[in-house]
């Protein structure tokens, strides 16, 4: 990572040194609109380092061309392919076109094509966004854009909304702060109730994750209370403003509303969906939005969660909050994310028939093909929350007739709250590629990218005139604040990174991404060793999720943390808690009763062949054996040990890995492949890490000690 100015914000992946290979080469873009602006304005900063050129033509020549001065050459064309004719020098840019030509149709409005051809890089969108993706791209290649011909090669996102969801709250909550579940310092938006006037950072912002392929976000939380509901109303400005700073990069805002709003703004005596004022009040409030911000992209909504109103307390389902709003907002193309986060949070921990993970398939699946065409009902990647290890939701291969949209977890609530190192990409790719009818046949992406309605055929998606497709996209929630590093680690960087990429393209290798990432971002001195920078990078980072879950809850059983803010072990903090989330361990076993035979029934949630494998201790994978299953501490897994055996040895492993890890650190510092603060910012994390890897140890291997009575069959040293 470059060394930077501690009092801005950390370049991340997009340091100077990653617009060398543009800079210093001589560019043409064509074409205008804000995003073509944003993309010659990228390039002429990059010029004006590195010492190329950059011509800019709105379809008319280019001023060379119109004093006299002949023909010039380009290395890159960057040009929308409506813009008109194009300088002799582009002609390679001319011949791309016509290979696309019409036989090929249109590109996507976010796509774009890739050649390079008689030593000429050309990128042609048909769309500006398509043309500042396209940059990012050749950003992306680096010198290896400018290297041998390359086939024309068109690149568009297969998943079409891809969000970001902020948790910031404007005022300042007395439990949770200015960020809930935030591990990055405060909000980038807002401080003490009042947006926090940083328009820099916030640009700055918008231009990193236009360049991950994100392309909207959400600037307040969930959980909408006090001053944040105002940004519907006499706030509306503050929105505003960021919608200005964010629009250049393709960013389009969405607010988090609370569906009582009425009553809490205007003192309507009721927020019922099917009442004709409640109507009328969001018919109103839509119009006064999009009339100040003409591309707002729509609402989030919590109900009937967690203490959030919603329409179950009018006797109404959420197929009709959801569509009171969508009709609000449908005149405007703007659409209704509805979180399917629904579960009874007052559970009676005695009560073994009530099943926390099969509530949003409850609640949702009866209504399927009742929302409206722009609410996405937008559902966690598992039927918990965002536990280190669950089954993908069983709600993603259940509503064929509703749009979905998968909902990832960047912030580290669960895997170390961005003070251990804990890569996700890898997590996120296989829940992506996860085929909930068996292999061969569609799998979440395809869900959630339109492309699939059910498991027996596939649709194309549609789009209206603002780009909006059949499925409902991807949903991250943030990791990012005010640190200087954006995440709190700087590693953890790569999973918001790898949130982007992979929403842009879920069949990417995630180690592949984090290679992209760490390329990107980390720009070693001329006598450094990028070789050792890069392989240390990778050992902290690539199996860096499973070293995680080894020494923290075993085998799927999930929520083993200290209540409340969800740092460090407590084995029994939840287990006779109203929130649903246990491990029923005894003297005789550990694990929940899933199955349709003897247990909640949540195995049939599942189509087949899931249904049937989780179902059987014959098939349930190891890894998710404690999340369906109740067995001995002594039974055997797939792998040959024990239940017991596994807990011992896999928090054991968990240990000495993060050991290694802390080890391979302490080799970069000498070496100086980074800059000394970043450099002890890692090091000081992951002496935390260690010291809460052994925390776990002790707590878990203690436990289950005790809890069986079986001891480790290595005889190693259990408090």
């Amino acid at each position: 990572m470059t060394t930077a100015d501690p009092t801005s914000p950390h370049p991340a992946w997009l340091p100077p040194a990653a617009f060398r290979a543009i800079g210093s080469r001589q560019t043409l873009v064509c074409g205008d609109g804000t995003l073509v602006e944003t993309v010659r304005d990228e390039v002429a900063r990059a010029c004006a380092r590195f010492g190329g050129t950059v011509q800019h033509s709105t379809g008319a020549a280019t001023e060379p061309e119109r004093t006299g001065v002949g023909a010039r050459p380009y290395d890159l064309v960057l040009a929308l392919r409506a813009a008109g004719s194009l300088p002799a020098g582009a002609a390679p840019a001319v011949e791309v076109g016509r290979e696309l030509g019409p036989d090929r149709g249109g590109l996507d409005p976010e796509g774009f094509a890739l050649a390079r051809r008689d030593g000429v890089t050309v990128v042609l969108a048909d769309a500006p966004a398509g043309l500042l993706y396209g940059l990012f791209e050749v950003v992306r290649l680096g010198a290896a854009a400018f290297d041998a011909d390359r086939a024309v090669r068109v690149h568009s996102p297969a998943l079409r909304l891809r969000l970001v969801s902020h948790w910031d709250n404007v005022d300042v909550h007395p439990v949770m702060g200015q960020v809930e579940r935030g591990y990055a310092g405060g909000s980038i938006f807002w401080r003490d109730g009042a947006p926090i006037g940083d328009s820099d950072r916030i640009r700055e912002y918008a231009r990193l994750l236009a360049a991950c392929g994100m392309n909207a976000m959400t600037v307040n939380n969930v959980n909408v209370h006090g001053t944040a509901n105002r940004l519907l109303t006499d706030r509306l400005g503050d929105v505003a403003a960021i919608a200005d700073l964010v629009r250049p990069y393709g960013i389009r805002v969405h607010l988090s509303v609370n569906f009582a709003a009425p009553v809490a703004l205007d003192g309507l005596h009721t927020a019922d969906p099917l009442d004709r004022d409640v109507r009328a009040w969001w018919a109103r409030a839509a119009g006064r939005i999009y009339g100040t911000i003409p591309d707002f992209g729509g609402f989030m909504v919590k109900a009937d969660s967690e203490g959030q109103p919603g329409p179950y307390r009018y006797g109404r389902t959420h197929a009709d909050g959801a569509n009171m709003l969508a009709d609000a907002l449908a005149p405007y193309g703007g659409v209704v994310h509805w979180r399917a986060f629904v579960y009874n949070h007052r559970q009676d921990w005695r009560d073994r028939s009530t099943d926390r993970a099969r509530a949003a398939y409850d609640h949702f699946t009866p209504l399927d093909g009742r929302f409206r065409d722009n609410v996405i009902v937008q559902v966690k990647h598992g039927p918990m929350d965002f536990q280190t290890r669950e089954p993908v939701s069983p709600v993603l291969a259940a509503m064929p007739g509703t749009r979905l949209a998968v909902e990832v977890q960047a912030t580290q609530e669960y895997t170390g709250q961005q003070r251990h190192v804990c890569y996700l990409g890898p997590w996120w790719s296989e829940v992506l590629r996860f085929a909930p009818w068996g292999p061969g046949r569609p799998t979440v992406a395809a869900v959630v990218g339109g492309s699939s309605r059910d498991g027996d055929r596939t649709a194309p998606a549609g789009d209206d005139d603002r780009g909006v497709s059949a499925g409902g996209g991807l949903v991250v929630v943030s990791n990012v604040g005010a640190d200087h590093y954006w995440t709190g680690h700087p590693l953890a960087q790569a999973n918001l990174y790898a949130a982007g990429r992979l929403g842009w393209a879920p069949d990417l290798d995630p180690l592949a991404v984090l290679d992209e990432w760490i390329d990107l971002t980390f720009t070693p001195s001329a006598t450094g060793d990028p070789d050792l920078l890069r392989g240390t990078l990778h050992a902290l980072l690539d199996d860096s999720w499973r070293t995680y879950e080894r020494y923290t809850a075993p085998l799927g059983v999930g929520f083993m943390v200290a209540p409340g803010h969800h740092y460090g072990p407590d084995v029994d903090g939840y287990e006779y808690s109203r929130w649903g989330t246990y491990h029923f361990a005894d003297r005789d076993g550990v694990g929940v009763d899933r199955t349709r035979a003897t247990g909640t029934g949540f195995t049939g949630q599942y189509p087949q062949p899931w249904a049937d494998r989780y179902e059987s201790l014959d098939t349930c994978p190891d890894e998710l054996l404690l999340f369906f299953h109740h067995v001995p501490y002594q039974h055997v897994l797939h792998s040959g040990s024990t239940v017991i055996q596994h807990i011992y040895d896999t928090h054991f492993a968990g240990v000495e890995q993060v050991a290694e890890m802390v080890r391979r650190w302490e080799r970069i510092g000498p070496a100086g492949l980074v800059g000394p603060a970043l450099h002890a910012r890692v090091t000081e994390r992951l002496a935390e890490q260690l010291r809460s890897a052994r925390q776990w140890c002790d707590t878990i291997n203690t436990y289950f000690l005790r809890k069986s009575g079986v001891p480790d069959v290595r005889g190693r040293r259990i408090h």
